[in-house]
């Protein structure tokens, strides 16, 4: 544990927590708060990776693997007592995994899962306790426009991320009338290292999905680091959501993720119109159902 206190910061600036902060998003907000001057836990699974941030600001520095419950209970353990609470919690921490569905080893999927979806959950869990007790708080979940949207070779990560979106849906609608806010942030592609060292890939690849999963793969893999994504722009929109009077639910960061979410709710749209009798029908027909009351 590493604690640094270079600045004079008043007791009212907001707590925030981030997950994952050795590269990507989680490094370059966690950088960017304590540039600010917000006292800021910043965590990641190797403490050594981050800890040139901590000279940047008030910051506590803590090793935490997201998939270890003792570590996470440690970590909040140790931000109350530093700054008295924790006012926004980023679940930042995440991986990526491409392969067809078929060719999908499982030991990387359930890995893939403890990490995006269950290590969100507990830090969720770890952390509401305190936001209860205050009534107030806000929770950040790191989605991904792969959570609204499926593509080839993405079909476990899809999984995880739509994992994400319906938590978090049940979540607000628990927490909110607490004083806690939900946000989920759906990104497209930002020019982080998801696409590089951060995401594995099958060892098996069948050629009969060469044209789907195959194509898409090279093409994520080709496509890194030169995303139209701007990681600076999208912490800058981050904070502005989470700082702004009503905050929304739902954020869309990204060209891409704005026009392929949008796109999805058209096409969602026309499926269903298009079998809106067949839909409808499935219910006892109302004369019956009123009988049977």
């Amino acid at each position: 544990m590493t604690t640094k206190n270079t600045k004079s910061v008043t007791a009212a600036q907001p707590v925030w927590f981030i997950t994952g902060c050795s590269t990507g998003f989680g490094r370059e907000l966690a950088s960017h708060m304590l540039g600010l001057g917000y006292r800021t836990v910043v965590t990641a699974r190797n403490p050594a990776d981050v800890k040139d941030l901590a000279a940047k600001g008030e910051a506590l520095v803590l090793k935490l693997d997201v998939t270890d419950q003792s570590q996470i209970d440690a970590a909040i353990k140790a931000a109350e007592k530093q700054f008295g609470g924790i006012d926004v919690l980023v679940n930042n921490a995440g991986i990526g995994y491409f392969a067809a569905v078929e060719e999908s080893e499982e030991k990387e999927v359930r890995r893939m899962f403890e990490i995006n979806v269950f290590g969100m959950s507990r830090m969720i869990q770890a952390v509401l306790p305190g936001m209860r007790q205050r009534r107030k708080g806000c929770i950040v979940n790191i989605s991904s426009l792969a959570g609204l949207r499926s593509a080839p070779a993405l079909g476990f990560y899809n999984a995880t991320k739509f994992a994400v979106e319906g938590l978090s849906g049940a979540l607000l609608q628990e927490v909110e009338p607490l004083g806690i806010k939900v946000i989920v942030v759906e990104p497209s592609g930002f020019r982080t290292d998801w696409a590089g060292r951060s995401a594995n890939e099958s060892k098996k690849q069948i050629a009969d999905y060469a044209k789907t999963a195959g194509e898409w793969r090279k093409e994520i893999r080709a496509d890194s680091g030169k995303q139209p994504g701007d990681p600076v722009r999208a912490v800058q929109a981050l904070i502005k959501a989470v700082e702004s009077a009503k905050p929304p639910r739902h954020l869309l960061l990204g060209n891409d993720a704005y026009e392929g979410a949008m796109a999805k709710l058209e096409e969602l749209r026309k499926d269903f119109s298009a079998v809106e009798k067949i839909s409808r029908g499935a219910d006892f027909p109302k004369e019956e159902s009123k009988r049977a009351k």
